[in-house]
Parts: structure tokens; sequence; C-alpha cells
């Protein structure tokens, strides 16, 4: 059976993103390029056929290049880049990673509007850098696609974002629905109820449709995106098999896929397919938006309270 390798180098990055979950003793911690490459090759003996390289931010590495020539070599069909797109914008890099054998690019431009995004990101000339990064990736002709993040602070202007991206040459979108995850545990305001945001999701949804963009959403559950499911994406669905420098597990067994079904999601339509809500959000907001879509009544509470202001 054909799958994924997704490879995390290391949990360093040149950047400091408000929500990352990363801690700082995580940044201290990488794989090596030779156990990178071994379980390259293994991954090929299982019947693995795509490979991806991300992190952290991998392009700080000198031996990305090599990495991605590695994985070509081994016969990976598929080799993604996930980066922050800051290093591809000087220079040659992106066309040298290109060369390499890449075949696949993802940037996380995380907001479209330069002062928010440089402060979520924390570092100030950083947004001009990624905009380089971004037109160089575009500029490959190689596949791409846009990571936005669903937060408190960028939801509301995910249609706007889209537009922007779109005026840019951007066909395809990812968006991340934040996570109250190790370092970010305790950043509950930046996590917005689905509810509030879906209404926002649908209008950047038929914005895509008409213009021809492929806009997947991840971690909100089909049901409340209502005629909308067809865009629910769920990177657990298919074979992943991850490696970190702490372990290496398939992703549909680990925590970072880490979504629970709850009583209301029995005889949905979708309950062979959607894998229900992250028990983060669960511990704020209970199931009770899960369970109106439903016609039921809530059965988990939230035990965790947003912050009284």
């Amino acid at each position: 059976m054909a799958g994924l390798l997704d490879v995390i180098l290391g949990y360093d990055c040149n950047l400091a993103c408000d929500y990352c979950t990363i801690t700082p003793a995580m940044r201290e911690r990488s794989l090596g390029a030779a156990q990178v490459v071994a379980a390259l090759r293994q991954g090929r003996q299982d019947g693995l056929d795509r490979a991806a390289f991300t992190g952290g931010e991998p392009t700080i590495r000198g031996d990305l290049l090599g990495l991605v020539r590695a994985a070509r070599t081994l016969g990976y069909d598929d080799v993604k880049v996930q980066t922050n797109g800051l290093v591809l914008g000087q220079g040659d890099n992106a066309g040298r990673l290109a060369a390499a054998g890449a075949t696949r690019l993802h940037i996380s431009v995380h907001t479209h509007l330069e002062d928010r995004y440089e402060a979520l990101v924390r570092s100030v000339g950083s947004f001009a850098r990624m905009l380089a990064g971004l037109d160089a990736m575009l500029a490959t002709g190689l596949p791409l696609v846009v990571d936005l993040i669903v937060k408190e602070d960028t939801y509301r202007g995910l249609p706007e974002a889209i537009a922007w991206l779109h005026d840019r040459g951007v066909r395809a979108v990812d968006l991340w629905f934040v996570s109250l995850t190790d370092h970010n545990a305790e950043n509950l305001a930046s996590l917005p109820r689905m509810t509030a945001v879906t209404p926002v999701l649908a209008t950047a949804f038929a914005y895509a449709r008409a213009h021809a963009m492929t806009l997947r959403s991840l971690h909100v559950p089909r049901c409340l995106l209502g005629e909308d499911h067809a865009h629910a994406f769920d990177p657990g669905a298919a074979r992943v098999r991850v490696l970190t420098p702490d372990a290496c597990f398939d992703l549909k067994a680990s925590r970072l896929a880490g979504q629970q079904q709850v009583p209301a999601c029995r005889g949905c339509e979708f309950a062979a397919i959607c894998p229900g809500l992250r028990p983060d959000y669960l511990a704020v907001y209970g199931d009770g938006e899960v369970a109106a879509a439903r016609g039921q009544a809530p059965t988990i509470a939230a035990r965790r309270g947003l912050p009284v202001i």
C-alpha cells in the first residue's frame, strides 16, 4: 500500500510564531542525516512512495538539498518541502530546491496582512521576505499549497486572504485550525468557536469554487461545515508514517491526529470518515456545537474556561 513518509527534520525555526506548539526544549532536538536516509530507505521497502520534509523550518538545514536528492534517488515519486519561505526568497534557493528533486512545495503564509503577520511570527521585516519566498516558489512551476492559520485574530480575514492569494497566483490553500497543545496549551484566547468561524469559511469556500481554487479545511467536523463538507480534509485518513527527532509512528494512531468522535456523532452520515473534534477543543468548548448540528443535547462539558476580559 502506497503512502507518505512525513519527516520532521528538527524543531528549530527562524521564526517564533505566537501559536507555535514547539517548546524551547524541543527546538534543541533534530534528526541526523544518516537517520533520515535510513528511514527513507526503510519507507521504500515498506511501499511508501511519497516523502515530506518539514519541521520546525527545514530550509535552515544545510543538508536539505542532499536529503531531497536522496529521497528521489531512492525512488520517492513525490517529495514535498514545507517551509515558511524566508530562505527560499534569497538568491536562487527555490530553483535549487526544485533542481534537487522537490516536486511539491507548501508555504506557511499565516495571514495576508503585513502588520498582523509580523506580530504573529514575531519578526520585524519578515513579511517582505516571506513574499519573496512565495513568489520564488510560484516561479518554479511546482505545485504549491499555502497554509493559513485559523485563530481568533485571523479567521475574520480569511475571505480577503484567499482573494489576495489568488491575485498573486496561488491556486491551493489549506486552512489549519489552531491547536492548544504543548507550547500553545495555555493560549486559550487564540482558539475561536468553530460556529463563529464556519460562516466566514463558507464565504471563503464560495470564492474558491468560483475561482477554481482548491481550499481544504482541517480539524473542523463535516457536520459543522454543512453544505461545504466536501472541503474537509483529514491527513490521518491516508497512510502516513511520521518520523520525528523523538519517535516514528503512524499518524492515524498518534496524538497528532488527536481527534475523537462524541456521542452525537453516532449515526452521522460522515461517521466513517470524520475523526470528530480535537481533545483540546473539547476541553474549552465541549461538544455542544456538534450536538446542536445533529439535533441532540450536549454530553461533554467544557473543562477549561476562557480568560475573563
